[in-house]
């Protein structure tokens, strides 16, 4: 299995990693009682604005949600807030990031919550927010960026299924990607999604409580991880179906409703892996 914590992919970087808590701004954080909580506080909250703002235009693009504001009304309400999320997220994770870096350079769930971001935010701002600004219209570049980010975002997945399934985190992403799903699907692609996820939560409950004893970890980490990628596979596709079969226009157009998509999960993938970073 590839291992991709920090570490292991640069580590020419291991003497500087080292001298960070030494130096400002980590040196005054960590030898203070308070500032990593008030730092950490404060980069909860603006992941909380930013992936808050975009959880309402994404629905909103893909057709659910509050339908009865225009796209263009919501981007005039919601924009500010989701730059100044961005700023105040990479402020303070930066400053979290120099006053604990001997334990993220040691952190696979860091590398994860890295391409995660990276894509939340090439989704958002080369996808959500044009196609909100312009009721659903995007430009060939914004296309472009956004299959780009689409890609980063694969990546992100399967970074995030290389770890060990132990973690909550991953369950946690698996779930709440599942709902978002649920929500925005509609009539038969909702009845068979949501068959289909019960039976697989049936199946696995099975295995994992009746087949395999609690403690029989060499078998239920293989059978976890199956199911983690067969849940990821049956929600993107989902999604996908559920995109391709909303019809052609310029709103809500199949592109953009499975960019939106994308750009939901994606926030919810990059949050779980902060959590799994907190508690690791």
């Amino acid at each position: 299995m590839t291992v991709w914590a920090p570490q292991d992919l640069f580590p020419q970087l291991a003497g500087w990693v080292a001298n960070l808590d030494d130096t400002f701004p980590g040196k005054p954080i960590k030898d203070s009682v308070y500032a990593f909580a008030q730092v950490e506080v404060g980069h909860l909250l603006a992941l909380a604005v930013l992936a808050g703002t975009s959880l309402l235009m994404n629905l909103r693009l893909i057709g659910v949600g509050l339908t009865e504001e225009p796209p263009r009304e919501m981007y005039r309400n919601l924009a500010g807030w989701t730059w100044a999320g961005l700023i105040v997220i990479l402020v303070t994770g930066l400053l979290m990031g120099a006053s604990n870096g001997e334990r993220l350079y040691t952190s696979e769930a860091f590398t994860a919550k890295m391409i995660g971001l990276a894509a939340a935010i090439v989704l958002t701002f080369a996808i959500t927010l044009p196609a909100t600004k312009n009721d659903g219209r995007l430009g060939p570049v914004s296309r472009v960026l956004g299959v780009i980010g689409l890609a980063i975002f694969l990546f992100a997945i399967w970074v995030f299924l290389q770890a060990k399934l132990a973690n909550p985190g991953l369950w946690h992403v698996i779930t709440a990607g599942g709902l978002i799903v649920l929500y925005a699907s509609r009539g038969l692609t909702r009845v068979v999604y949501l068959g289909v996820m019960l039976l697989m939560i049936a199946c696995q409950q099975l295995i994992t409580h009746i087949v395999y004893r609690p403690d029989d970890f060499e078998h239920l980490d293989p059978v976890n991880k199956g199911f983690a990628w067969a849940f990821v596979g049956v929600i993107l596709l989902t999604a996908v179906v559920q995109s391709a079969g909303s019809g052609r226009g310029q709103e809500n157009g199949p592109f953009v409703k499975g960019m939106a998509f994308a750009a939901i999960l994606v926030w919810i993938m990059t949050a779980a892996a902060g959590r799994w970073l907190a508690f690791a």
